[in-house]
């Protein structure tokens, strides 16, 4: 039996989600991963009435559409960050920006993400995916030279920051899964290995598995499902391409997704060089029983083209694990 296949909302929370529903499940998405932002999900509005919650359960079972995971990326980024800045406010609800000042700003977005795992627990769903922030993502150059305290201290603070975020996400019964992404204070293989050992390998932190940022910074992504594997709690299907020609460069250039002079941008699933499935093939050996969700990014493509194709590559690549050897028919009886 095929997994079920999702749709990330957060790139499409500009539409409402009436209108976003109609399509999913007119193209075949068995069900939607909530963004926090736009009117997909709202915590304020799940935690002040049971009544939103039922709604919001009746309006995917009237779609015939399934919930999996909710997600609060914008939120949890302010929660570690360094600096808090304008970046911040453009994403931010209002009474988690507030008046502003960067502590205020990171403990408003610690009791959201909070109030994220409650609403989850109402919701009836056990996975909120989202981001962390850094303390020391603005020193990955490592110049001027970075005093080994420094670094240190960074997952120190992560650690202070989150084990009582945490502790609510245990007391509900939910999981936290990081997309580990640039800017978070896990981005690749080994800093996600330290993020785990930063707060003991609890078992409330766990990882949302985006190989397209892997695939960037040329780790395996296959090599991460395998080492990681008791952490993967959730997975996004989203795609980048590498494009080093000899001038790109593989940080970015300070350059807006879609510019032609990137060394790397997003792409639609299965028109980039994500190795997907080596990649299904791994989820498999690991015992993965979520969803693929798609989260769709791709500035030279409608969304309306990319999504129901991405959903065709996933179940054009997808393996169904096999329940036999395939030589033990040789075998004599």
């Amino acid at each position: 039996m095929t997994r079920p296949v999702t749709l990330f909302t957060g790139q499409w929370a500009d539409l409402p989600l009436e209108t976003l529903a109609t399509k999913v499940k007119g193209w075949g998405f068995d069900g939607l991963e909530l963004a926090c932002w736009g009117d997909h999900f709202e915590v304020t509005k799940a935690l002040e009435s049971d009544g939103y919650v039922r709604q919001k359960r009746e309006f995917l079972e009237r779609h015939g559409l399934q919930c999996f995971a909710i997600s609060n990326h914008l939120v949890g980024q302010a929660v570690c960050d360094a600096v808090i800045d304008e970046r911040h406010k453009g994403i931010l609800p209002p009474h988690v920006w507030g008046d502003g000042d960067p502590e205020g700003v990171r403990q408003r977005a610690a009791e959201e993400i909070k109030n994220t795992a409650r609403a989850a627990a109402a919701f009836g769903v056990k996975i909120v995916n989202g981001f962390t922030g850094s303390k020391i993502w603005h020193v990955l150059a490592m110049f001027p030279p970075v005093p080994p305290q420094m670094i240190e201290d960074g997952y120190q603070d992560f650690a202070n920051r989150w084990n009582p975020i945490l502790d609510v996400f245990d007391e509900v019964g939910v999981k936290f899964a990081l997309e580990v992404h640039p800017s978070e204070i896990a981005y690749d293989y080994w800093t996600t290995q330290r993020t785990l050992e930063a707060i003991n390998h609890r078992e409330a932190f766990g990882i949302n598995f985006d190989p397209s940022h892997l695939y960037w910074q040329m780790v395996d992504p296959v090599e991460f499902v395998y080492g990681f594997k008791d952490r993967i709690y959730h997975m996004h299907v989203k795609e980048s391409i590498r494009v080093l020609n000899g001038r790109n460069g593989i940080l970015g250039s300070h350059l807006l997704f879609g510019d032609q002079r990137r060394g790397w941008d997003f792409v639609s699933p299965g028109r980039g060089g994500v190795p997907f499935e080596r990649v299904f093939r791994a989820l498999n050996d690991i015992g993965y029983e979520g969803p693929y969700s798609i989260e769709w990014e791709d500035n030279g493509m409608s969304r309306d083209q990319g999504a129901p194709e991405a959903l065709q590559t996933v179940r054009n690549l997808e393996i169904v694990p096999s329940n036999v050897a395939f030589d033990a028919a040789f075998q004599q009886k």
